[in-house]
Order: C-alpha cells, then structure tokens, then sequence
C-alpha cells in the first residue's frame, strides 16, 4: 500500500514538472512562424516568452541576437536591417535554460498589412457567390503556385490575447481561396514588378465599423472625442474589440504599411466625423508599432443605392457624399493615400463590387509611386485644386490631370453649380487647357459646384490613366 502511495507522488511530481517545464518553454507570437516573410531594409523585432531570468539567443542568417527575458517572461531582440531575398532560411530561438526552437522557409521582402470590413475580406473563392472579374480567370488564379507570396489570415475572436489564424501560408490551394482578392492581387502586382518575396497579412471582418478597429484609449484621449465614448462605447459599438484581438497583437512584427478598405457601415449610420475617426484610427496604429512612417493607404468607397436600405436610419443620396469628402479630406494626414472605385461597379445595389484585381493592382500602383521609386507611375485620378470665377464660368484646375479628358467621349456628366442662393443646377463642362469649365444658362454667378455629389455617380471625367475624377464640392473664395 505504502509503495502504491509513493508511485502515486512520484507520477504527480513528474506531472507536476513536465507541466512546469511546458509552461517555461519558449513561445512565439502567432504572427511568427514557419513560412513567414520578414520585412527587408528595416529592424525586425523578433519577441516571445520564456522562463523569468533566462537569456534568449535568436540566430538568423549570420545574425546572432540576444536577450534576458524579465520578471514575466518577456524577451525582445531586434535583428538589424537585412537586403531581400529569396532564398528560404530557418531561425534557430534558443534559451539556456528551456528548449529552442527552429523556424523554417523564411524570406525577406515586403510586408503589408491590409483590414477592413467585407470588402477587404473579400476572399479569391468569394462567400458571395458570384464571378470575380479578374484579369485571367478564377480558376486560373487559384491553380497558381506563388512560393514567393505569402499569406498570413486571421480569424475573428474577441477576448484572445494573441490573433487566431493557421499561421503563414503559400499562396496557393485552399490558403489562396480562402484568402483577400484585394490583398493577393496587391501582392501579385508587387512581386512582379519588385521581384522580391510579398508577405501579406489579412486581418478584417465583415460589416465592421471603424471604431472597433481603434483602441478605445485613443478616443479617450482624444479631445474631439473624449466627451463621446462611455464604457469604451461610442457611435453605439464597442471601441477597440476588433483592435484588441486583430491589430494590436501583430505589432511590433516590422511591416512596410497598411491597406484599408472600410466606411460602409459607417455610411450606414450617416457618421459626420468619420475623416476625424480616420486620423484617430491611423495615428493609434502608427503609435502602436512606434513608426509615424508607416504608410496608409485606402480604397474609396464605390457608388451604391444606400437610400434603398432599411437602416436604423434615413439616408438620402448625399449620405455617400460625406463619406467620400471625409476619405478625400483623410489625405491631409502624412503618408496616406487613396485610390477611386466610381468607375469599378455594375450594379448599384450591389456593395460588394467584383473587380478586386483592379483594386489590389491600383492599391500596388500606389505603394510603388510612393516607397519603391516607380514615381512617374499614375495611381489616381483628377483630383480638385482649386477654382476660379470668370464671368458666367468656373474654372477648375486639377492635380493628377495629365491628359484630362471624358472616358466614353461624351459630355462631361455629374455637374451642379449654384449662385448666393445656395440653389444648384444641372451645369455643362467643356475641357479647356486641361482645366475643366464649368457654366449654366441658369445661373449668372456661379460661386459654388458639386461634382458627382450623388450617391450613384460614375463622373466621366478621366486622365490619361483612365482613371476617374474624385468626387468634390467647392465654393468659390
């Protein structure tokens, strides 16, 4: 009995250990791992937890890091800025007192980060059923093999300390179908163009508002809106859910910039502040990763029918307006840009446009004119400068208006003007020296003109890139 009793304690000893041990053992966050890209010409933080007052050794390639892990566990070591390449490498994470680990197929190129709501969601092999219009066709896209590219997706779940996803995948089979249309093609473009390893990390969730994406202590310490949030509630959703869960664990995990694609359900809730929601949203993910460099780029809402919903409440046709004038406005904030989709529909009442290839090639186009020197690389359309009265006319000048002409041949559509009354009437364009002029036979003295101010407008209005007008409204001074 005596013996039975001491096998007994021995086994909950050893029990005991092994759980003691397991707990010790080094641990990775889930955005590191097997198959990963790691972000060249930048400090790649490399971090986890181990046992409390042991020294971590990380080596990559012929780097040799070290770091002593704090009261908690903590470690943190930064491997020093590296050229891309394509050759797969393995990272051996060491520690003198638990068990290391080994971490293959790594590459070095660009990373990027895209989020969002539905249309970044958006998956190659769409939930929605329906064809996406690619270049080539679907079939042909999801039979394709990219060891180069690299896919890391994550899933919704609210209340986990780290991101819930498979880890990083080729992009390629079931990984591929799953994946953002929006963020693969943005990937595939750049490769191409680059020649260097994409990683492309989607972290979005369908019918999101922006401010579950923010942390609730960036509204809190924000003057415009710190008298709004309660109980980190504000425009009726919890701030910071999504942020907690999907954002703020990937970082400090080094990346090039972000890809954003969201503002219809904020639409749908006819929200005034949204550009001042931007710049709270884009400043608190810049901080989170302690770089105001990190670049910011986002996708114009297309046109839809939002006056056809039955929302909580009533929208009328200038509802999409605002936000369109709030996304243009967001470009104040530094190192952000964005691109137009007025000209990418079919269908009005559909809020989820096929064309996400162009999407992702013009969101490519983007970050290569503006990081990787292709500067003569258009990537939007006119966009408003400035306006002037003469006589009965107005006359606009436009950046991004090389080559300023109508896309179909016609008159130019979707102009409005309306004198000191404030009363707008339907206006004709001529083109004129690259500058557009506007008049109506029914106002003597324009001072004010809307272009596109409709929440159906596809502007015809384009310059040598065939890309569309952004959407404005202007008074004159």
């Amino acid at each position: 009995m005596k013996f039975k009793h001491l096998k007994i304690c021995v086994s909950l000893v050893i029990l005991l250990m092994n759980a003691l041990n397991s707990s010790a053992q080094i641990k990775l966050p889930n955005v590191i791992g097997n198959n990963m890209v790691l972000q060249s010409n930048q400090v790649v933080p490399i971090w986890g937890s181990a046992s409390p007052k042991s020294t971590i050794t990380v080596k990559f390639k012929d780097q040799e890091k070290e770091a002593k892990t704090d009261g908690k566990g903590y470690w943190k070591v930064n491997l020093s800025a590296m050229a891309p390449s394509s050759l797969p490498a393995e990272m051996l994470i060491t520690s003198d007192k638990d068990s290391s680990l080994r971490l293959s197929n790594i590459l070095i190129g660009e990373v990027w980060l895209c989020s969002g709501q539905s249309n970044m969601r958006y998956r190659m092999k769409s939930e929605y059923q329906k064809p996406l219009k690619t270049a080539d066709s679907l079939e042909l896209e999801l039979s394709i093999n990219e060891p180069q590219i690299r896919l890391l997706l994550t899933k919704k779940k609210i209340g986990a300390s780290d991101i819930d996803t498979s880890g990083w995948e080729l992009a390629e089979g079931e990984a591929l179908s799953k994946f953002s249309a929006i963020g693969y093609f943005f990937a595939k473009n750049l490769h191409r163009k680059l020649n260097v390893p994409i990683g492309i990390i989607c972290s979005a969730v369908n019918g999101t508002q922006i401010e579950p994406w923010t942390p609730a202590s960036a509204y809190e310490n924000s003057t415009l809106f710190k008298d709004k949030i309660e109980n980190n509630i504000i425009n009726g959703v919890e701030a910071g859910s999504l942020y907690e869960n999907m954002i703020k664990p990937l970082a400090p995990f080094a990346i090039k910039g972000f890809l954003w694609y969201q503002g219809e359900s904020n639409a749908m809730t006819n929200d005034t502040l949204y550009a001042d929601k931007m710049k709270t949203l884009i400043h608190s993910w810049r901080e989170r990763w302690e770089n105001p460099e990190l670049s910011f780029y986002y996708v114009t809402l297309a046109p839809f029918n939002y006056t056809r919903r039955k929302d909580k409440v009533a929208h009328t046709v200038e509802t999409l307006p605002i936000i369109w004038e709030a996304q243009t406005a967001a470009l104040s904030i530094p190192k952000t840009e964005m691109i137009p989709t007025s000209d990418l529909i079919d269908k009005l009442n559909d809020i989820h446009p096929p064309y996400k290839w162009e999407i992702g090639r013009r969101l490519s186009n983007v970050a290569l004119a503006k990081q990787y020197g292709y500067s003569n690389l258009e990537f939007t359309g006119p966009r408003f400068k400035e306006m002037k009265l003469a006589g009965k006319d107005l006359v606009v000048s436009f950046s991004h208006s090389d080559g300023l002409k109508s896309s179909d041949g016609k008159a130019i559509r979707w102009l409005e003007v309306a004198g000191s009354d404030g009363v707008f009437k339907t206006a004709n364009g001529i083109i004129k020296n690259n500058k557009l002029v506007v008049s109506s036979p029914d106002i003597v003295k324009p001072m004010q003109l809307r272009m596109g101010w409709y929440e159906s407008a596809q502007p015809n209005l384009v310059n040598n890139a065939g890309l569309p007008v952004t959407i404005f409204r202007a008074s004159v001074d």
